[in-house]
């Protein structure tokens, strides 16, 4: 991914509270880089509306509220994993670019953050058998791909200046997330998914990849050496008019799901709210790209993102109240 070049030498801080006591620096930690009520809100959409979608598509009651917590909690364990990954690949150029961030400036160790993502392998690992042993292989299956993705697929160098190439092979792992968390649901009744699975979790996939796009979307002002941007790659008012079109595509799959819910007009027509609503920021953003609107774009991909599990999710109640 092009990114902005700088020959400056690595800059140095020093966090103010790196001497603090270590609950209120992982405190810290999480507030800038693992929001943890924030997450585990979404999760708890995230993981309760893919259960429900998996339980409608094979014609079945909802599951007990084991299912749900599991599916939360190994979920939430997975998503602090991959920001440990994130932490560990990025270092480098974290403590040369982006000396503020909580690791190159001292508030915590690499080695803390990674030490507490390995930690929760055994403690993921128990609340998933304790729900359905078979479900370990689906939980391996993520854990695998988080290992390539860290490792950037043994070629580093070549995925970086293949952008398309790397975001799609690191949004692949959305899916596999996906795949385990709708298999506590389908898992337990048998080994095969239901019919029709395979359109929620290409939506999954698209809509990581939203969430990707929105977050490395910046206004021009706002770059950085060093930090790779589509907007520095594509150039502002193009980058938007992808995520655009990628929008569009996350909204085909949606009203796809929605169909095979039985609920396809009132995920259609919620869907179809939400993507003029987004398209009206991307819009914005395109023909002005301001700081504050490059936020507005970043805050409505998560929007967009949350509307899409919520509808196909919970749609479906309404639609069976409304027969």
């Amino acid at each position: 991914m092009t990114t902005v070049q700088d020959t400056t030498a690595p800059m140095t801080a020093r966090h103010p509270q790196a001497g603090a006591p270590l609950f209120k620096r992982l405190w810290i930690y999480q507030s800038t880089r693992f929001p943890l009520f924030k997450t585990a809100t979404l999760l708890a959409v995230f993981s309760a509306a893919s259960i429900s979608v998996s339980a409608h598509l094979a014609h079945r009651p909802l599951p007990s509220w084991a299912v749900f917590a599991t599916a939360w909690l190994v979920a939430l364990i997975i998503f602090f994993q991959m920001r440990a990954a994130d932490e560990y690949k990025d270092l480098e150029d974290d403590s040369r670019y982006r000396p503020e961030r909580p690791i190159p400036s001292g508030l915590v160790s690499l080695r803390l953050i990674l030490g507490m993502a390995f930690a929760g392998v055994p403690l993921a690992a128990a609340i998933t058998a304790m729900l359905d042993v078979r479900l370990l292989l689906l939980l391996a299956l993520v854990w695998i791909w988080l290992g390539l993705m860290t490792a950037e697929f043994f070629a580093p160098a070549w995925l970086r200046r293949h952008p398309v190439i790397y975001l799609l092979t690191h949004m692949a792992i959305m899916p596999l997330i996906d795949l385990f968390i709708t298999g506590c649901e389908w898992l337990p009744h048998g080994a095969h998914p239901p019919a029709a699975l395979a359109l929620f979790l290409a939506l999954s996939f698209v809509n990581g990849s939203i969430i990707e796009l929105g977050r490395k979307i910046w206004a021009p002002e706002n770059e950085r050496p060093g930090v790779e941007t589509y907007s520095a790659l594509l150039g502002p008012a193009r980058a938007a008019r992808v995520l655009m079109a990628v929008s569009v595509l996350s909204w085909c799959f949606l009203v796809a799901v929605g169909y095979a819910v039985g609920a396809i007009w009132i995920v259609a027509a919620g869907g179809l709210v939400m993507l003029a609503l987004f398209w009206r920021t991307l819009l914005a953003f395109a023909r002005h790209p301001a700081p504050a609107r490059q936020k507005k774009l970043d805050a409505m991909a998560g929007m967009w993102v949350f509307a899409c599990y919520a509808l196909a999710g919970y749609a479906p109640f309404l639609a069976g109240a409304g027969a």
